[in-house]
Parts: structure tokens; C-alpha cells; sequence
């Protein structure tokens, strides 16, 4: 039966993700170019299958003129500031809520670094419901998903086996890696990742849409 919950954390608790693709698409925009999605969506959630690096990438455009810390600043503030307005995303607390009720084990698992992490949970006030936040800190250097390493340090430091857990995903490098750990993956797109055709063994708008009940009649399914 299920016994944890692993949570991504960006796009998925919070969406950190549309801000920062819509500020990166103002910044171009100002210097008269387009950010090209395509490639950014290939980093989103993980190290992904591309390099891409949008302040270096607008710099090249401009022929040098343009500051790579110049432009990744005003972006970090630009995206910050969004950001720090958003609320936790519909059904994730009800969902946290539903598992401690249950006596199941929480954990976050995410290809951020701590720092980001645990601040903005800690902010949240949400950072003491999860037993365990696993980021990319946390594994070897270069084995962020889509590699399974996050995913599968989560079920070690919740002392549960794989079949024994779900993870929440928004994005396809979530989604690969919580595959590649062997554990049934729901993919809940948000705003950006639902336009990348992201989906999981089940896929849902928002974790509003998904209860407890559901998720173990699937696991039944799947053994």
C-alpha cells in the first residue's frame, strides 16, 4: 500500500517556473530579439538534454554588448518579485494534509538547490510538514533528474520501497526520472509545462483533482 508522498517543488508547490520564462521573454524582448522557448523548456525541472543558458545566449545575440551578470540580476530580480507573490498551487496542502492524516511520510525532492529550497518553504510556513527535502545537494554533482538519484535518495531517507510511493511532477525531467527510479509518477503540469505535453502514469490539471483513494486504487492497478 502507499506509504509516501514525494513532492517536486518548483512548478509543482510553487510556480517559480512561468515567471521566469515570461521575465526572460520581457528581456529579450526589450533588446529586440525572442527568447527561444524550445531550448529553455529542455532545462526546465532538471539539467535536462540542453546546456542552455539564456543571459549567455541573449549576450551572443547582442554581439557582446549586453552584460551576462547584468542580465541574469535583472532577471533574478524581475522573476523574484513575482514569485514571492505566488501562493502555494491548488490542492497541494489538502494533498500534505490527506497524508499525514494517513500516517504516510512526505518528502520534497528537487533539482534546486537547498538554499532555494528551504527558504521559500520555510517562507511558505510549509517547510515542517515534509520529513525529508532532498535537492539536488544531495546527490553527485551531474545527477540531477532526469537522472533517478533525487528520487531514489528520497525513498532511502524515507525508508520506503518503490512501489510504496508516488511522486508529484510538472515536468518531462521529473517525470523521466521518477520513471527511471521505478515510481509511479503523477504529472500535474502547470501554467508553462502544460504546453510541453507533460504527462505522467496519470496526469491532472492540479493536485485538487487527485485524492489519496485514487492513487492507491492505482497502485492496485499497476501491481
Amino acid at each position: 500500500m502507499l506509504k509516501a508522498l514525494i513532492f517536486d517543488f518548483d512548478g509543482l508547490i510553487l510556480d517559480t517556473e512561468t515567471p521566469e520564462v515570461l521575465i526572460w521573454q520581457s528581456i529579450y524582448r526589450d533588446h529586440g530579439f525572442e527568447l527561444p522557448v524550445d531550448e529553455w523548456a529542455k532545462t526546465i525541472g532538471g539539467w535536462g538534454i540542453s546546456d542552455f543558458d539564456a543571459a549567455e545566449h541573449l549576450s551572443h545575440l547582442s554581439q557582446g554588448r549586453l552584460n551576462t551578470d547584468s542580465l541574469r540580476e535583472r532577471h533574478r530580480e524581475e522573476s523574484a518579485e513575482i514569485v514571492h507573490a505566488s501562493p502555494i498551487l491548488p490542492g497541494v496542502m489538502s494533498m500534505i494534509e490527506q497524508a499525514k492524516e494517513n500516517g504516510l511520510r512526505v518528502a520534497v525532492g528537487s533539482s534546486s538547490t537547498h538554499s532555494w529550497v528551504d527558504t521559500h518553504l520555510k517562507r511558505l510556513g510549509i517547510f515542517d510538514y515534509f520529513d525529508h527535502v532532498i535537492c539536488q545537494d544531495d546527490v553527485q554533482s551531474g545527477r540531477s533528474k532526469p537522472y533517478p538519484d533525487i528520487f531514489l535518495k528520497a525513498l532511502e531517507k524515507l525508508n520506503v520501497k518503490k512501489d510504496e510511493a508516488v511522486v508529484f511532477e510538472d515536468s518531462s525531467n521529473g517525470v523521466l526520472a521518477a520513471r527511471r527510479a521505478g515510481i509511479f509518477v503523477v504529472g500535474v503540469p502547470n501554467q508553462l509545462t502544460s504546453q510541453m505535453g507533460v504527462s505522467g502514469d496519470i496526469t491532472v490539471s492540479s493536485l485538487a483533482q487527485v485524492s489519496l483513494r485514487d492513487l492507491n486504487e492505482h497502485l492496485k492497478k499497476r501491481r
